[in-house]
């Protein structure tokens, strides 16, 4: 299916990778912007609003993939991909912290790197996509965490959070699924897109991310809680409501 509305934009110092990513977006209909450092990938967010960001960690200058990526979250939603020979976890959880919705390591093999482009895309359209069969509010009967799906909003007591798409998504799951334990494999393919299953450490860092966010106090969580060796749970039960009857 060709995409040419997608523009994507790689951030990447490397030529020969350059070149292999600029060919591969192009072939597969998007349209594609390079740069290779990072105060320039940062202006280009703020000024032409891309669709994608591929990311490399290690880039030129006085600003590195990681100052990238927390820059770019202050800016823009779009997903962040992280393109990167370094494979160290905790490179991987601080990446994913500071807001990257994925993390492929090189050597990558084209095909991949697009199914992880497509799934991040199509997560990120979920927000403007409406469907009449689902609920506009899902509400926790104690009426402190609410979700307006027609509005894209999450509020927390009084207070509007702001969540990236990926977390948007997966705090939907979860309050959709409430009382249900969702398996660690099974919230991935929901949430990430069905080319996932293994990386479990995505969802402990989200999962973190979000108890930091909705929770009142996110060492001790209340909502979303752990199933030890299994998956997670939305503990509290949930209404789900039409718009035109809460005030958001």
């Amino acid at each position: 299916m060709k995409t040419k509305e997608k523009r994507i934009l790689v951030v990447e110092d490397d030529p020969s990778i350059q070149r292999i990513l600029k060919r591969s977006l192009l072939v597969n209909g998007y349209e594609v912007t390079v740069v290779d450092a990072g105060r320039q990938a940062v202006e280009l967010v703020r000024t032409q609003q891309p669709d994608l960001i591929l990311l490399d960690l290690c880039l030129p200058g006085d600003i590195d993939g990681m100052e990238v990526c927390a820059r770019v979250r202050e800016l823009s939603q779009a997903p962040i991909i992280v393109v990167s020979a370094r494979a160290e976890e905790q490179l991987k959880v601080q990446a994913l912290d500071l807001g990257a919705d994925d993390y492929q390591t090189k050597p990558f093999h084209t095909e991949e790197l697009l199914a992880r482009v497509r799934s991040c895309l199509r997560r990120a359209a979920t927000q403007d996509a409406e469907n009449p069969s689902k609920p506009d509010i899902i509400c926790t009967t104690d009426g402190y965490l609410r979700m307006n799906l027609m509005r894209h909003q999450v509020f927390a007591g009084e207070e509007k959070v702001n969540l990236t798409p990926t977390e948007y998504e997966l705090l939907r799951q979860l309050m959709l699924n409430a009382g249900k334990v969702m398996t660690h494999r099974v919230l991935l393919r929901e949430v990430w897109g069905p080319e996932y299953g293994d990386e479990a450490d995505y969802l402990r860092v989200y999962v973190r991310q979000l108890r930091r966010k909705v929770e009142p106090e996110a060492s001790q969580p209340h909502y979303i809680l752990t199933e030890p060796g299994v998956g997670y749970v939305f503990n509290e039960q949930v209404v789900f409501q039409q718009e035109s009857g809460v005030a958001s």
